[in-house]
């Protein structure tokens, strides 16, 4: 079911004559399967090893640093079939290494987090964007370095104001991630001064690839004239028909069209083209928004061990909780984590599949602290008690 990886490390003299002490971190990965319901088109299919091959690069990444520092790295993943028992298997994993980094739906995320062997452990959310993670149901053993379904609104919603786009319209989807975008992106627009002036939800069962040009005029023609039409569609199911199909010849934003994405291969600013470039060479594509959080996680860990020179859950997750803490992320600041829900902060991009438009926060969006609080549940928003 799972695989052990080791990238093993080759202690370096250290400059002058002190010796950096021997230090091991074994790392756990674990993919949930989750079943999808059928789409309407298979052009994109998911890669088998998303978010794995975050992971691994960031390994890469790590030793290549630990090498000199006499520090050791090894991964360890396990990646679940259907039918198979996530908890036991995080069980397991729990047996082996105290760090987790997580590919699952959020109640499966949370029910491993409540497990009696993570309760002195940490684990890296790396897929769930459910806002409630970061609020009630947080986990004081739970960071999360894929961005919320908020920070990616929000986004969106700065871009709105500063283009001036006030005249919004969403189509909706069925399925619960759709909905969950969708409530995300109204509460953006209220944040940000906005509101929708039509909603519709998008139901159809008929096949798109042959009706589109004939149902979707008709399906938007009531919506009458508007800015921009928001489509929520997380499955990316039937987003990509709307685009070019619509009664007003408007653009298009939310799941398809203007994206706000953790990460992008049209990101190539800030050292980034480098990153991509070895994601590439190792895996044979582009890197996703999966892969970047799963990279994320690991090259957090990585960090904590350089700087502290320690191995134990409570050293490292003071130090990458502290103000000291500072990840090298390719979006041209630092990220650092917020200490009042584990959620790392980082730069959205604003995109569509061929080039980068923007990256949030906008100029102008100021915050008392910390501008890429502006994206997200910022402290007073959060009602996370588990990090006090």
């Amino acid at each position: 079911m799972g695989r052990n990886l080791l990238i093993a490390t080759v202690i370096g003299a250290c400059v002058g004559s002190t010796a950096q002490s021997d230090v091991a971190l074994n790392i756990g990965y674990l993919s949930v399967f989750e079943p999808q319901p059928p789409t309407l088109s298979n052009l994109d299919p998911e890669p088998a090893d998303i978010g794995l091959a975050g992971a691994l690069t960031g390994l890469s990444d790590n030793a290549t640093t630990g090498r000199f520092l006499g520090h050791t790295y090894t991964l360890t993943d396990v990646i679940l079939q259907e039918g198979d028992d996530p908890l036991a298997a995080a069980a397991d994993l729990f047996a082996e290494t105290r760090f987790l980094i997580v590919d699952a739906p959020a109640e499966t995320l949370l029910a491993i987090a409540d497990l009696p062997q993570a309760q002195d452990a940490l684990l890296f959310n790396a897929t769930a964007g459910d806002v409630d993670l970061r609020r009630d149901g947080c986990r004081a053993n739970v960071l999360h370095t894929v961005t919320s379904d908020a920070m990616r609104t929000d986004a969106l919603a700065q871009i709105f104001v500063k283009r001036r786009w006030d005249d919004l319209v969403m189509i909706t989807g069925t399925h619960p991630q759709d909905v969950a975008y969708a409530d995300a992106m109204r509460a953006s627009l209220t944040k940000f001064g906005l509101a929708l002036s039509g909603e519709k939800t998008w139901a159809f069962d008929a096949d798109m690839r042959r009706a589109a040009a004939q149902e979707v005029p008709l399906f938007t023609q009531e919506l009458g004239d508007y800015d921009v039409l928001v489509v929520a569609d997380e499955l990316h199911d039937f987003g990509r028909y709307i685009l070019y199909n619509t009664w007003q010849a408007r653009p298009v934003a939310g799941s398809e069209g203007l994206t706000a994405v953790t990460w992008s291969p049209v990101i190539e600013q800030w050292g980034a083209a480098q990153l991509q470039s070895r994601f590439e060479e190792a895996h044979s594509r582009d890197m996703t928004s999966q892969d970047y959080a799963a990279w994320a996680a690991m090259r957090t860990l990585g960090e904590a061990v350089t700087r502290t020179d320690a191995a134990d859950v409570q050293t490292l997750r003071d130090y990458i909780l502290s103000d000291d803490f500072e990840l090298a992320g390719f979006k041209g600041r630092p990220l650092t984590y917020r200490d009042w829900n584990g959620q790392l902060r980082q730069p959205i991009a604003i995109a569509h599949p061929r080039a980068l438009v923007a990256q949030a926060p906008l100029e102008g969006f100021l915050h008392q602290t910390n501008e890429l609080d502006t994206l997200g549940l910022d402290r007073p928003e959060s009602n996370c008690e588990a990090f006090e």
